[in-house]
């Protein structure tokens, strides 16, 4: 973990050292905000955290730690005294009146701000400053990180980058990132993941020979999803289809985890994971429409609401989180209430992507509609993607309707990308470039032939599936030269 200085010095800090003032810091640190991309470590910091507390290895001069995710906060509809808000989650702190002797020190874990639902409207709450006085979450919230609530206490909030700057700077005392693997650490996960060192190497010499690959690497939850699917796959000498690409990764993941599930629960012998059974067809496309909403919503958890939203059954989500629980999960919150989640945020980009693909291949829809401000650039850009796309057909007069068809089916597509890439860079946090990866992805007729099972197929020729994808690749590198941000570049390419 790094911790950032005002003059941008960056200094690498233990977890546990986070409230523990830097060399020439005199200031006391009160609330510390760590930010990291999805699937980077940061509940893991958190749980290693208040595990080391428990088990007497650290912070011994902290009397409580109280962590309170935001994904359980958000169903607290009634209000609440901090007392009683406390005590509903940690029913031990019910023998105790207050927390606020001068004496207790206590520690508040807030993890996942980027999974608020809550307002935070710091700027018109009202204050207060009395643990014993009823009142909304929010209004608890905001005066908790503001200091007027126990200001004694310490502060602890993780969040995704995109949502930090809902926390007003005033209010932080210590920024510090979460950076995930190293390259030495990348190669040490595959060898203690993999207890076939010959098989490790392998796979740590195949993801190095893939440039994206190996960037993606330095989340640790990328190195297990390409450890699952590497292993499985180079022990079943399948070398032919080894994923070179992020797209076929997960295509693969998705498989296996499928056949997983068939194998354990269904006794089933049939071992092609191109062959989907019709209720794992459902299925998945009932998650991947779940996957689109969400996403552009900007949720990564969900309650049930959400999923009746979209036409999942809420029984019919728990038995399948059950059976797949590498793909989609269900959890149970502080107080049991259920939450439901897919296991890391970018499988949620890739299932929204296969909705997005399979809602123009199959039911001849574009998920994203133009606006009333778009409509004459729609037509405009509709009438230079036809010609463009059927320039040069006289020379193939006698497949005139083949060609007809494909160029039909080329035009839907590049529509489909076209309003894609733009939602992709008009979005500030960046939330839909992995999905805007993903779709291009999905779009070439090698991977469409991968997850056959799944996808309505083009009919169209890989010659004009691929050049149908070269012009949206073309036109995001027009579009994306006014973006400033190396990292979004980096994210769309």
């Amino acid at each position: 973990m790094a911790s950032k200085k005002q003059t941008t010095q960056e200094t690498s800090i233990k977890c546990n050292d986070i409230f523990k003032p830097l060399p020439g810091q005199d200031k006391p640190i009160r609330t510390v905000l760590t930010k990291g991309i999805a699937g980077i470590g940061k509940t893991v910091s958190v749980q290693k955290v208040i595990l080391d507390w428990a088990e007497g290895k650290a912070n011994q001069d902290v009397h409580f730690m109280f962590p309170l995710p935001f994904r359980d906060l958000n169903l607290k509809k009634d209000q609440y005294s901090l007392m009683q808000l406390l005590s509903h989650y940690f029913s031990e702190l019910k023998e105790i009146d207050s927390i606020e002797d001068g004496e207790t020190k206590t520690v508040f874990i807030f993890d996942g701000l980027d999974e608020c639902r809550l307002p935070l409207d710091f700027k018109n709450n009202e204050k207060c400053c009395d643990v014993t006085k009823p009142t909304s979450v929010d209004v608890l919230l905001t005066n908790l990180i503001e200091g007027n609530l126990l200001p004694s206490a310490l502060l602890w909030i993780t969040s995704r980058p995109a949502a930090a700057n809902q926390i007003p700077p005033v209010c932080v005392d210590q920024m510090t990132e979460v950076r995930g693997f190293n390259d030495p650490q990348k190669e040490e996960y595959f060898r203690k993941k993999i207890t076939d060192q010959n098989l490790a190497n392998e796979i740590i010499k195949h993801m190095k020979t893939s440039r994206s690959l190996h960037i993606m690497c330095h989340m640790p939850v990328f190195c297990w999803i390409s450890a699952t699917v590497l292993e499985m796959m180079l022990k079943e000498a399948e070398k032919d289809e080894v994923p070179k690409t992020l797209t076929q990764m997960y295509s693969h993941f998705m498989l296996i985890q499928i056949i997983v599930k068939n194998r354990k629960y269904n006794k089933a012998t049939e071992t092609n994971p191109k062959e989907l059974s019709q209720s794992d067809k459902v299925m998945i496309l009932k998650l991947a429409k779940l996957a689109f909403q969400q996403l552009q919503k900007g949720n990564l958890i969900f309650y049930e609401e959400d999923l009746r939203e979209c036409g999942l059954d809420v029984t019919e989500a728990s038995e399948y989180s059950a059976l797949c629980t590498e793909i989609f999960k269900e959890e149970s919150g502080l107080y049991q209430e259920k939450v439901y989640s897919f296991v890391h945020l970018s499988i949620q980009e890739f299932l929204a992507a296969v909705h997005a693909l399979e809602s123009c291949l199959g039911k001849e829809e574009n998920v994203f509609p133009p606006t009333s401000d778009d409509d004459d650039d729609e037509e405009e850009d509709e009438e230079s993607i036809r010609k463009a796309v059927t320039s040069g057909d006289d020379e193939y007069e006698e497949n005139d309707d083949e060609d007809e068809t494909d160029d039909e089916e080329s035009i839907k597509l590049i529509n489909l990308h076209r309003r894609a890439v733009d939602k992709a860079l008009k979005s500030k946090n960046g939330h839909l470039d992995l999905f805007l990866r993903f779709l291009l992805g999905l779009s070439l007729e090698s991977n469409q032939n991968l997850l056959r099972g799944l996808l309505t197929q083009t009919g169209s020729t890989t010659q004009s599936n691929e050049e149908t994808v070269e012009r949206t690749v073309r036109y995001l590198s027009d579009n994306i030269e006014r973006e400033s941000s190396p990292e979004r570049i980096i994210n769309l390419f």
